[in-house]
């Protein structure tokens, strides 16, 4: 998926040349980017360019990313945020998640990465600039909450709806239970982690996907759609 004019990602780093290494990747794929050396300078040119996607390095001088983040999410609901971190620690993800972000990723990382996450919080966050989310063999059409599978259109529940988009707009990228939860059910969400499997083998049936093809289980990793 090659973005459309106009769809503007944030960028908000202390480290030059990361924002250099980003910035110049993402105008060879035809954003229009916008930096930001902390999150002072960041708040202020959100609210003149009302960017799409928000990449936010955690460890910044000043604001750091989580009070950034929380911020964002307070005044502008509508960007997807991506956290980047040197740490591996579970509950600085957990920290991140529950502040509102959407995604996390651990440096070093490859770009090829970053824009797959980006694009996916792209098509999660703002169906509506692309139209129908096209992924074949799927179709998304989010106005009428509806996918298609090839020739037909599925019949699922709200539940069902809201996974299969989320696995199919990150397909090729590995999902954890514990991630699925979140962005699926929310993170309040107090019930057991095997929901997702149950969701996810209701998912298969629908998709006669009887040798786990399409939705493949990594083990001991989660689960991830891989595209013909």
């Amino acid at each position: 998926m090659k973005p459309g004019n106009g769809i503007k990602i944030l960028l908000v780093d202390d480290e030059p040349n990361i924002l250099q290494f980003i910035e110049l990747g993402l105008l060879n794929e035809g954003y229009e980017v916008i930096t930001a050396p902390d999150g002072a300078s960041a708040l202020d040119m959100v609210k003149e360019h009302r960017p799409h996607v928000a990449v936010l390095d955690v460890m910044m001088p000043g604001m750091d990313g989580f009070s950034l983040c929380r911020l964002l999410k307070q005044s502008e609901s509508h960007i997807g945020i991506i956290m980047l971190t040197a740490k591996e620690e579970v509950g600085d993800r957990v920290k991140g998640l529950s502040l509102g972000a959407d995604d996390y990723m651990i440096k070093p990382f490859s770009f090829a990465e970053l824009l797959a996450r980006i694009q996916a919080r792209l098509r999660n966050h703002h169906p509506h600039l692309f139209g129908e989310v096209v992924a074949e063999p799927f179709r998304i059409d989010d106005r009428r909450k509806e996918i298609r599978f090839g020739e037909r259109t599925l019949e699922l529940s709200p539940t069902e709806y809201e996974l299969l988009k989320y696995l199919v707009i990150n397909h090729g990228l590995v999902l954890s239970k514990p991630t699925i939860l979140d962005q699926v059910w929310g993170y309040d969400f107090g019930g057991e982690d095997n929901i997702v499997e149950v969701y996810v083998r209701s998912l298969r049936e629908k998709l006669e996907d009887r040798e786990h093809r399409l939705i493949r289980t990594i083990r001991g990793a989660g689960y991830r759609v891989d595209l013909p």
